[in-house]
């Protein structure tokens, strides 16, 4: 794992490089249901699966810039529906400098593309695609840009950074994770 808190945020333990030490919760990750609802604390009742997903997660993230990470994972959020990540995710895209503006029209980047680069609106197009796999597959012309903004190493990042906030949006969602009780520091 990187040391970037975006990467792993923990709660009250350390991580450094590819060891942790405690418990961490990772962006996107789900912990206690709370609220009552009577759901799993995932983390706990499949610690083997919480920790490769969070190994998983950590590796997709390598060599990423920071607000790309962040971009994807709002988009993926907003598209399923995901309160939970959408918030931690916002917040985590603010601390790392990203503008308002940048992220009030993440949900309607093709309507505002000025706000975005090439590389970015690729990125973006790729996780709506792979995001909504049943619906059409992903399209050649989809790959084809996002290829052509990335090299295959990063691509595979970014290709397993969509695959990992989507499992996150499914934990959250399937626990019930409540928006606003992100429980890293």
């Amino acid at each position: 794992m990187t040391t970037n808190t975006n990467t792993a945020a923990t709660t009250g333990t350390t991580t450094t490089g590819a060891t942790t030490t405690g418990a961490v919760t990772p962006a996107g990750t789900c912990g206690d249901a709370g609220g009552g609802t009577g759901r799993i604390d995932f983390a706990k009742a499949a610690p083997k699966v919480f920790r490769a997903l969070v190994g998983f997660d950590a590796a997709a993230r390598e060599g990423l810039d920071p607000a790309l990470v962040e971009l994807i994972q709002i988009r993926a959020s907003h598209l399923n529906h995901c309160a939970y990540c959408l918030h931690m995710h916002t917040n985590d895209a603010r601390k790392a400098g990203e503008s308002e503006d940048r992220l009030h029209m993440v949900a309607v980047w093709r309507e505002a593309r000025h706000f975005f680069t090439p590389k970015e609106q690729a990125a973006l197009a790729l996780t709506e695609a792979v995001t909504r796999v049943a619906d059409a597959g992903v399209p050649d012309d989809v790959y084809a840009e996002a290829a052509a903004h990335f090299d295959d190493a990063e691509l595979g990042h970014v290709l397993a950074l969509i695959l990992t906030i989507n499992t996150w949006n499914r934990v959250a969602l399937s626990t019930a994770k409540v928006a606003g009780t992100d429980e890293r520091r």
